[in-house]
């Protein structure tokens, strides 16, 4: 499959990458080994090429080379057993001494991650806006910066990073740059096109797409990269890996993983085109809005925008958090990515210290009929 892969479409991708038939039964749907330990022979030699499955699973097997499949440039993956294992991972290639530079607008619980960490990492963290690469050339101006963090669109504000210029300037520094890809699944995004060096992401969300499998993942252009080998070592060592069962989730996930982007990115965009002009809406964070002071950015670096938004509402803390309750399709629940459309108030769930505005809803738009969202969110607006 991988090496016919460029006469292929994403979408024939995502239906046959790491789905090939069982060679044993004939089995179209590929088989479950939950099998945690594997046969030696009389010398104690393993009888296949499996040992024990917290360092490789047949099931694992077939998860990864899809991923790689489905993430044009990547020539390494390592999966986890959930995206916050993988960037931990990830960040922890970075030699101690040395420092990281991440967006001032990220994840709550990478930033809870790094910050508790990076003590014991023996790691200096830089907090800068990426949406404006003079403040990232500022920073790597300092020195010894080994890794440039990138999330674009950032969670929960949807700032845009020019990745192929952060990557120019990450480069000229000696470091590598690493995106965190959770919002830009395959079909949304390309880092690697882009010349990132590295790629995570939370399969958690889009990739397995049903809210019912956790997961992360961590890719690299190739596995001779030394902080990729750090990587794959952790996961060996410290077996923070997903069980075959969730693995073969997450593959079953994928076969689905263009048409469900498709469909939720263009409800994304229809939906905050109506919020835009809503007199009851603040702003509305979505970089397909010609308003977005980073449209023209992703338009370069996207091919769709995306299903994920924010939305500032009139009245504050108290009508965020009252809208958020009266939605009816839009659940309130904390995560993204699957085909149910998720609303959040977000400030009271990031908790003290938090950067997000008291006035802000992140929402995860799934892939049902469009007006129907519309109408929901009109509805609870309005109430």
């Amino acid at each position: 499959m991988t090496k016919d892969r460029d006469d292929l479409h994403p979408q024939t991708l995502a239906v046959h990458a790491g789905a090939e038939p069982d060679q044993e039964t004939g089995a179209v749907t590929p088989p479950i080994h939950p099998s945690t330990t594997f046969l030696r022979g009389e010398d104690g030699a393993p009888v296949g090429d499996y040992i024990y499955t917290r360092e490789r699973n047949p099931t694992r097997d077939r998860l990864e080379a899809a991923l790689v499949a489905l993430q044009t440039g990547a020539g390494a993956v390592a999966t986890f057993a959930s995206g916050s294992a993988a960037a931990s991972a990830m960040l922890r290639s970075v030699e101690p001494g040395k420092r990281i530079v991440v967006p001032d607008d990220m994840y709550h619980g990478i930033r809870h991650l790094i910050l508790g960490q990076a003590r014991h990492w023996s790691v200096t963290l830089d907090f800068v806006d990426l949406s404006n690469l003079a403040n990232l050339e500022a920073a790597l101006a300092q020195g010894d910066v080994a890794m440039v963090w990138v999330e674009t669109p950032s969670n929960p504000r949807l700032k845009i990073t020019d990745v192929a210029g952060a990557v120019t300037l990450a480069h000229a520094a000696g470091a590598r740059l690493a995106v965190d890809a959770t919002w830009t699944p395959p079909g949304v995004s390309d880092p690697f096109a882009l010349g990132a060096d590295l790629v995570m992401h939370s399969t958690t969300k889009y990739l397995a797409g049903h809210s019912d499998v956790l997961g992360g993942a961590v890719l690299a252009r190739s596995e001779d990269d030394p902080a990729f080998a750090f990587v794959r070592n952790l996961q060996h060592l410290e077996g923070a890996v997903p069980s075959p069962f969730d693995a073969w989730l997450t593959l079953r996930g994928l076969r689905t993983l263009a048409l469900r982007v498709r469909e939720a990115s263009s409800n994304a965009a229809q939906l905050a085109s109506f919020l835009e002009n809503h007199p009851a809406v603040v702003s509305v964070d979505y970089p397909g809005l010609s308003s977005h002071p980073g449209h023209e950015v992703a338009k370069r670096q996207m091919t769709s925008f995306g299903a994920m938004l924010s939305v500032r509402v009139q009245g504050g803390f108290e009508a965020a958090n009252r809208i958020a309750s009266a939605t009816r399709l839009f659940r309130r629940a904390t995560s993204l990515g699957g085909v149910e459309s998720l609303i959040e108030h977000r400030a009271p769930v990031e908790g003290d210290g938090t950067q997000t505005p008291g006035d802000l809803l992140r929402v995860s738009v799934g892939i049902e009929h469009v007006d129907d969202l519309i109408q929901d969110f009109r509805r609870a607006l309005e109430s």
